[in-house]
């Protein structure tokens, strides 16, 4: 099994990888790396823990001229993975084709994450068009359910395994994007302050019940700045108030934000911020700061979740 990047000016690529063991992965990734290097083409690895060991040990030497990022920390929360992975190195690299590895679905990601992983990997396609830049997606066929895999036929064109290299025939991101837009339903006994304005009052009842959540205080910060921002872009960009809603508890706190507009643009929060962007940039925080972010957005309004684990 081996993988050939796209080539030529403006070229994207995003195969997805269907593997059975270390011995298919290593077959897949490293000739893929190899190419890469071979070509003088920036080439980044961001794979969860184990498999990116796996693959530093084969690599040998060359793993040296590689870019390597531990997906479980780097891709934590699936918003960051576009701006501050997968982004942020294409971008450093500019004029130039570049080669990821990105596996940003492994067996321990939750039932609450997936939905967001999923619409990642179609946002990717989005996102790098007209891009020269080759993304290829390991997929654990032994460990990963049968509808991930599925999705992952629908947003990769195309398709790599044991077999062979194929077309998807499925491939249609837009679907995926549109089925895990989800309602996110509150739990019984939620918090909430209704079509408020008041970010001073909002970041107060913010910081007493993540501390009570047993978030330690730099988590409990964060949730501050998180919850302000949210609500602020409800303020600016949405319906001009916000309804806040806090929950949780065994430490794991949840801050929502509802209003009533209807985001339009499905990479919002997902663009890098440039040098001189003097605004914009409140969501990308977000994303950075919470461990995971949920959005779901229809005709009554949109709404953000952030996740916060102890």
């Amino acid at each position: 099994m081996s993988v050939t990047a796209e080539t030529g000016a403006g070229a994207f690529g995003h195969p997805a990888l269907f593997y059975r063991g270390a011995t298919e992965y290593l077959a897949g990734t490293v000739p893929f790396v190899w190419g890469g290097l071979a070509a003088d083409e920036p080439v980044a690895v961001a794979v969860p823990g184990d498999n990116l060991e796996l693959l530093r040990r084969e690599l040998g030497a060359d793993a040296a001229r590689v870019r390597l990022l531990d997906m479980t920390e780097a891709g934590r929360n699936p918003w960051r993975i576009i701006p501050g992975v997968l982004r942020a190195f294409a971008d450093s690299h500019p004029g130039r084709p570049v080669r990821i590895i990105g596996e940003p679905i492994w067996a321990a990601r939750s039932a609450v994450e997936y939905p967001a992983c999923a619409q990642h990997e179609a946002l990717i396609n989005l996102a790098f068009t007209g891009r020269d830049a080759t993304i290829l997606c390991p997929y654990d066929v032994d460990a990963l359910a049968p509808d991930v895999l599925a999705d992952a036929e629908v947003t990769h064109p195309v398709l790599i395994d044991g077999t062979g290299r194929r077309t998807s025939a499925g491939y249609d991101p837009a679907a995926v994007i549109d089925r895990y837009n989800q309602p996110l339903p509150v739990p019984a006994g939620a918090f909430e302050l209704a079509d408020t304005k008041d970010l001073a009052a909002v970041r107060a009842l913010a910081h007493v019940r993540a501390a009570a959540c047993g978030l330690g205080a730099g988590q409990v910060a964060d949730v501050e700045v998180v919850v302000t921002e949210l609500l602020s872009n409800s303020i600016e960009h949405g319906s001009g108030s916000g309804t806040v809603r806090f929950w949780g508890a065994d430490g794991e706190f949840v801050c929502q934000v509802h209003d009533r507009g209807r985001l339009t643009d499905p990479l919002v929060g997902r663009r890098p911020a440039t040098p001189y962007q003097p605004r914009g940039r409140g969501l990308l925080l977000v994303n950075q700061l919470a461990d995971l972010v949920r959005l779901h957005t229809g005709e009554d309004g949109t709404t953000f979740r952030a996740y916060f684990h102890a």
